[in-house]
């Protein structure tokens, strides 16, 4: 079977992105034995993910996000931290025994605390054509852009809400594409509303201005107060179809537009990845303006499960400068619970981190505001749309469901299989959620899937190895 190595350390991170980095090596620089686990064959998240082996960004190309996940790598590289990417965490126990599969065979490591960093994740509307291939989430077209150095398609529509639209639209025209539209849920009103608050962030208001006007050059049309409602062709994304919405996305009945396209980008906003926690039973609330249920923390990222920490996007959306200083924190209690900062040293350390956190919020909380749910969207959908595609559950089913009697969203699963294929309920969650709580009133009544082990899907035979008859315990026989 699998070897299987076992590791202790003072404190296991899980993600090495800005928060579970900054975590880290606050950490370790109190004198803690660290551990840094994650899928990514090198740190930096996906805000600062790295080009793959042999791709690389010459110095004078290279933009912000590049230039500060070099510097993030550089800080871990020199660090007494034991970096272990390609490690794909499957299974934690309430002792914080994290069990990963990595290149090398399984591992597993133990610690009396954890800080869980591992990310958001997207929230998509489903509509008719969502399951064509050329249909992609932003996030998704982010890694094209950024790992590998690749255009969604030849001709893109980038569509959803928030900043990643002018983003991953004015990438895709850096790397050569053509985007036939930006399709924004959100109003020039919205954005204009928002403007005071982010202009907090004077470095990100210059970058977003920056990628207006390359979209401007590139004459890209911008749609304020659209959405897609349709994807069609033959055997993949050919035209797609938007159409005018009102501030909570409800179509007007306006005139639609039809842009040839071979790729659409699109997203809905970002969903805290607290998977972690509720797999722990860590105690969460439902809270819209942190993207969803996030685990309930105390300033410095302490969940209610002693030892475990919550950092980062993974527990409450706010951006990587904010995650990257709620690591900080994080780490530094970790080190003061551990002992290795006395009370003084952790008060005088936190109250800059803190400060400065306190002030980069300021930004992420206009920029939520213009990636919150709109519920109104999903209550338009077709009874024939597809909400989990992994299963093919439909809304119809769905709903039949709910008029059988399924009044929480793990009584909805059981009945219709909805989030039990591989993506776990990461892609359908939020849609099914959002239909459940029509009938029953509120998304805490429909509470959120019950955390269970695989953390993500994992072949058997990479948990087996090589396997050999001889390695099964043979027992004794039984005496006549």
């Amino acid at each position: 079977m699998a070897a299987s190595m076992a590791r202790d350390a003072d404190l296991i991170v899980i993600g090495a992105g800005p928060a579970g980095a900054a975590a880290a090596l606050a950490a370790c620089r109190s004198g803690l034995s660290v551990v840094l686990l994650d899928e990514a064959a090198a740190p930096g998240g996906q805000v600062y993910r790295a080009p793959p082996p042999g791709l690389s960004v010459a110095p004078e190309r290279q933009g912000a996000d590049e230039r500060l996940g070099d510097a993030l790598r550089d800080q871990v590289a020199a660090s007494a931290v034991m970096w272990r990417g390609g490690a794909r965490v499957w299974s934690i126990s309430d002792a914080f025994r994290v069990d990963a599969v990595m290149a090398s065979g399984n591992e597993s490591f133990t610690a009396p605390r954890l800080v869980a960093a591992t990310g958001a994740h997207e929230r998509l509307v489903p509509f008719p054509g969502w399951t064509m291939p050329g249909v992609i989430g932003l996030a998704a077209a982010t890694i094209l852009l950024k790992s590998q150095g690749m255009v969604p398609g030849r001709r893109t529509v980038v569509a959803g809400c928030g900043p990643l639209l002018a983003a991953v639209a004015a990438k895709i025209v850096a790397g050569g594409g053509i985007v036939a539209a930006v399709v924004d849920l959100a109003g020039p009103g919205d954005w204009l509303k928002a403007l005071p608050r982010m202009a907090s962030r004077p470095d990100l208001l210059r970058q977003g201005l920056g990628w207006a006007l390359k979209l401007g050059a590139a004459r890209v049309p911008v749609l304020f107060r659209h959405t897609v409602t349709s994807v069609s062709g033959e055997e993949g994304c050919e035209a797609v179809t938007v159409a005018p919405v009102d501030a909570e996305g409800r179509l007007t009945g306006g005139r639609s537009r039809v842009f040839e396209a071979d790729a659409l980008a699109i997203g809905h906003g970002l969903v805290p990845g607290s998977e972690i926690p509720k797999l722990l039973r860590a105690a969460h609330r439902y809270a819209p303006e942190a993207g969803g249920w996030a685990p309930e923390r105390d300033a410095f990222g302490r969940c209610s499960v002693a030892g475990l920490y919550a950092v980062g996007d993974g527990a409450a959306v706010a951006g990587a400068e904010p995650a990257r200083l709620s690591g900080h924190l994080a780490g530094l209690a970790v080190a003061h619970d551990a002992g290795r900062l006395t009370p003084a040293a952790f008060e005088r350390e936190a109250a800059s981190v803190q400060a400065e956190r306190d002030r980069m919020l300021v930004f992420a909380g206009a920029i939520n505001r213009l990636m919150r749910a709109r519920p109104a969207m999903v209550e338009a959908l077709a009874p024939e749309t597809v909400i989990c595609r992994c299963e093919d559950v439909r809304r119809g089913e769905i709903e039949a469901a709910i008029a059988a009697g399924a009044r929480e969203i793990n009584q909805l699963k059981h009945f219709t299989r909805c989030g039990m294929g591989p993506c776990q309920g990461r892609m359908c969650g939020e849609t099914a959620a959002t239909l459940l709580a029509r009938h029953v009133g509120s998304r805490e009544a429909v509470g959120y899937w019950t955390g269970r082990p695989p953390l993500r899907p994992v072949p058997l035979a990479d948990l087996l190895g090589q396997f050999d008859y001889a390695d099964i315990p043979v027992p004794t026989p039984a005496p006549l």
